[in-house]
């Protein structure tokens, strides 16, 4: 397979356009009204800026890049991005050429790329390196949830102190886990509003009366009516999901979905792949296809509409990932609702639109990587584990906190008696 590796260059001028421009290109790309961290947390990354590290966030959305260039232009240096291979096809590469040019390189999503683990590993060797990364490898599309972390995050920080080190014997490689929290922009009268102008429209869509429905059993039977025409659609036949609840409906929908996005790309699942293995595997023989250096095991004789269906078929598997009904009934916050209604608007009318919002910054304490890697250089698979432990301490610490950034926007639990939230 030839190699579609798209290095990263640095143009000042260009970044210096970008930071000028910064809150109008936000505004329009992202619709993002402002981006807040607190005093003591920008203290702290300040005190980063001429250290080696990796700057760790959450990603549910395409925002989080845009949100860590704003801190590194805050704190006066740059960050070089992991950015997945097809995100330099966008806007017939206007986007990639953008991107590289402000420290962005080209990794294939999901897989095993040489020439961006090198680029990493480079980076990270220099006095004072610094490597933007998601470690769950894939946009979740849910803001207050983690979804499994790839170890392959992991063993490129040992790898980048590793190279450090042959230049240093003293170097240190710093983890700087940070959390990104969007709350909606506005009153909470104008964001029911916002809610309830969206909601009938996907209703009317659906042929859906709203009744006398509380807003979140509205939603709820939204989310039914889509899983019965999915299940349909997807061939699910009615005696295998006949007196199943909703929450394994929802999964048989998934896996389906994935499934038959499998068999077109000719994707090999293990029967132990839990959905987002499945959509990170999917994802890896997309993004070779878009990037013109198809897998091996990929058909020779894929057509364009064959592919497209395959994202169909991953896009439904979203859908239905991102809708949780205990999750929504137990915390229905004005950016869950807007959540669904991005899943459902996505599914019926093919695109979305992301309404005003601010983006808060959270920041647990850095860390060092020596103390792990001293576990690595004894049993590498033991090193790999112990640090992903440690992160995703830290991280789910900082997904707490960042749930008193905003408040349910209707009460708890509002969707009558009949239905039983565990």
């Amino acid at each position: 397979m030839k190699s579609s590796f798209i290095p990263p260059s640095f143009e000042l001028p260009l970044a210096w356009t970008l930071d000028l421009g910064f809150p109008v290109i936000t505004k329009l790309m992202f619709n993002l009204d402002g981006i807040e961290i607190s005093r003591e947390d920008e203290k702290q990354l300040q005190g980063l800026r001429k250290k080696r590290f990796i700057y760790l966030s959450n990603h549910p959305s395409d925002i989080e890049p845009a949100v860590a260039y704003y801190l590194a232009n805050k704190i006066g240096t740059r960050f070089h991005y992991m950015a997945s291979r097809n995100i330099f096809n966008w806007g017939f590469g206007i986007v990639g050429e953008v991107i590289k040019r402000v420290g962005a390189f080209s990794v294939l999503a999901g897989g095993s790329d040489r020439d961006a683990i090198k680029m990493s590993r480079k980076i990270l060797a220099e006095p004072e390196g610094k490597l933007v990364l998601y470690p769950e490898g894939m946009r979740s599309g849910e803001n207050d949830n983690l979804v499994p972390f790839m170890p392959g995050m992991a063993q490129l920080a040992f790898w980048g102190l590793e190279d450090a080190l042959k230049k240093d014997p003293t170097a240190d490689l710093l983890i700087q886990p940070t959390f990104v929290k969007y709350a909606i922009s506005g009153s909470r009268d104008s964001i029911l509003n916002q809610v309830e102008t969206s909601l009938q429209r996907i209703e009317k869509k659906l042929k859906i009366h709203p009744g006398g429905r509380t807003l979140l059993r509205r939603f709820l039977t939204v989310g039914r009516v889509l899983l019965e025409e999915t299940e349909y659609e997807l061939g699910v036949g009615k005696a295998d999901i006949e007196g199943k609840d909703f929450d394994y409906r929802l999964g048989r929908a998934r896996h389906t979905a994935l499934n038959q996005a499998a068999g077109i790309l000719n994707v090999t699942f293990h029967d132990t792949d839990h959905a987002i293995q499945k959509i990170r595997d999917l994802f890896t023989s997309l993004d070779s296809i878009e990037a013109g250096s198809p897998l091996p095991n990929t058909p020779k004789n894929l057509t364009d509409k064959d592919v497209q269906r395959a994202r169909q078929l991953v896009d439904m598997a979203y859908t239905f990932l991102i809708t949780k009904p205990k999750s929504l009934i137990q915390w229905p916050s004005a950016e869950r609702l807007f959540e669904w209604i991005y899943s459902f608007e996505k599914h019926i009318f093919g695109k979305t639109e992301l309404r005003a919002s601010t983006a808060h910054v959270l920041l647990s304490p850095a860390f060092s990587v020596k103390p792990f890697f001293r576990d690595y250089q004894s049993n590498k698979r033991e090193g790999i584990a112990s640090i992903l432990i440690e992160i995703r301490k830290q991280m789910e610490a900082l997904v707490e906190r960042g749930k008193s950034v905003t408040d349910p926007i209707v009460p708890p639990y509002s969707v009558g008696l009949d239905i039983n939230v565990n």
